[in-house]
């Protein structure tokens, strides 16, 4: 029986010394004190494990897991089944909450009757912080969302985000929607579920979580493995097709980008894909579903001209991003929409 009101927020953790004070105290100190805070040690070969067990000492409200490496995915899958509260939140051993950010979080949820919270949230750097500040300013008025708008906007990922953090969740939704074990961007695999049996979603234009960027974490060096995401998209294509097939350009359009994007990522990294496999996938998949592809973009000037170049050679297509980068150096073009630093101290 879950407990009404009460916030479970699950935690990974693994070799994040570094960060993980900074994390824990945040959930900790929050001014939302409902909560219970359940730590999953992943098997973390530093020293991660004895301070979550420091904090269990400290705080009745803390929960430790301690289990054989596993990876995200299973982390999560663990502490899911110890979550006894109303509503669930992930939150990543690196990142951190502001203060009142499940409080917000919660009353809103209440007030507009919401399945799910999602806040705005901050790009935090060793240096500087940034906001996508592109489709909302800081106080505007939340966004309410039925389900066919939030499905929308979650295959555009501009607003709705297919991170499993930084949203608050009534945890019947979530429940029996497992993560995918040994992936990477297993959040791909799993928000199109979720958000599926979503009525009412509300999204805060206010920043309450801090997203950490640090330069070791499992996605800053490239590898094949970072290819999940097409196959996570192919899957939730699949899915779209047979529940929302007015989103199936949408979709195409998602898939589309993330193949160009490795594609040239897969040409600066040869050396992880010596023998051209990857990127023969690649090609085979455009070529294959050239026509569907090319009907997807017909609206989209600039993904039609890539997908023609490409299929051309994959050569043109980088050529041509190559010499766009020259002309925005030499403001011959002009710049995409950047990021908006905010000033603070991290």
């Amino acid at each position: 029986m879950l407990q009404e009101g009460k916030v479970s927020v699950v935690v990974p953790i693994y070799k994040v010394e570094k960060y993980i004070h900074r994390c824990i105290d945040s959930i900790v100190n929050q001014t939302y004190e409902n909560i219970e805070i359940i730590l999953v040690d992943d098997g973390s070969p530093d020293n991660c494990g004895d301070i979550a067990d420091h904090y269990q000492e400290k705080d009745s409200r803390i929960n430790v897991i301690h289990k054989e490496n596993g990876g995200l995915s299973d982390a999560r899958n663990h502490g899911m089944e110890q979550v006894t509260g109303e509503y669930t939140m992930f939150v990543d051993s690196d990142d951190w909450l502001e203060r009142d950010a499940i409080e917000v979080m919660v009353n809103h949820s209440l007030k507009f009757k919401a399945d799910i919270v999602q806040s705005t949230f901050y790009y935090a750097h060793r240096d500087k912080l940034l906001i996508d500040n592109r489709f909302h300013e800081k106080g505007d008025a939340p966004l309410r969302l039925d389900n066919h708008s939030l499905m929308h906007e979650l295959v555009k990922n501009d607003k709705v985000k297919n991170f499993a953090w930084g949203k608050l969740y009534k945890t019947k939704l979530i429940k029996d929607i497992p993560f995918k074990k040994g992936v990477l961007f297993e959040d791909v695999f799993w928000a199109h579920q979720v958000m599926h049996k979503v009525k009412n979603f509300l999204l805060l234009h206010h920043p309450l979580y801090y997203y950490y960027h640090r330069d070791d974490s499992i996605v800053s060096a490239y590898t094949p493995r970072n290819l999940d995401i097409i196959e996570g998209l192919k899957v939730r294509h699949v899915f779209l097709e047979m529940y929302y097939e007015e989103l199936k350009d949408e979709s195409y359009k998602a898939i589309l980008k993330a193949c160009l994007i490795h594609y040239n990522l897969l040409i600066r990294n040869r050396n992880k894909d010596k023998s051209g496999i990857h990127r023969k996938g690649i090609q085979s998949y455009i070529q294959t579903n050239y026509g569907m592809l090319k009907a997807a973009v017909k609206n989209d000037r600039q993904l039609r001209k890539q997908l023609y170049l490409f299929s051309l050679h994959p050569y043109f297509n980088i050529t041509f991003l190559g010499i766009r980068k020259v002309l925005r150096s030499m403001k011959l073009l002009s710049q995409p929409p950047a990021l908006k630093q905010v000033d603070f101290t991290i």
